[in-house]
């Protein structure tokens, strides 16, 4: 699959199916990563590339628990 710059341009690409349902399997596993970094980001590409379910019912949701650098301001 070559790199599309948005989904308008893969649909317009490679087509769309309506009637697609995802599977799960054994690689269909949850993640800690939080909503909007890039390794839930990446989770989430992966899912959609397998053909799996985009959200496991046991993803994190929220952000306890986590520590983010402080970067002073210009």
């Amino acid at each position: 699959m070559s790199h599309c710059k948005n989904v308008f341009e893969a649909i317009l690409r490679y087509g769309h199916d309506e009637d697609f349902v995802p599977h799960q399997d054994e690689q269909f596993e949850p993640t800690d990563a939080p909503a909007g970094s890039r390794e839930k980001i990446e989770v989430l590409r992966k899912r959609v590339e397998l053909g799996q379910p985009l959200w496991h019912t046991t993803d994190r949701v929220d952000y306890s628990g986590l520590t983010g650098a402080i970067r002073p301001r210009e």
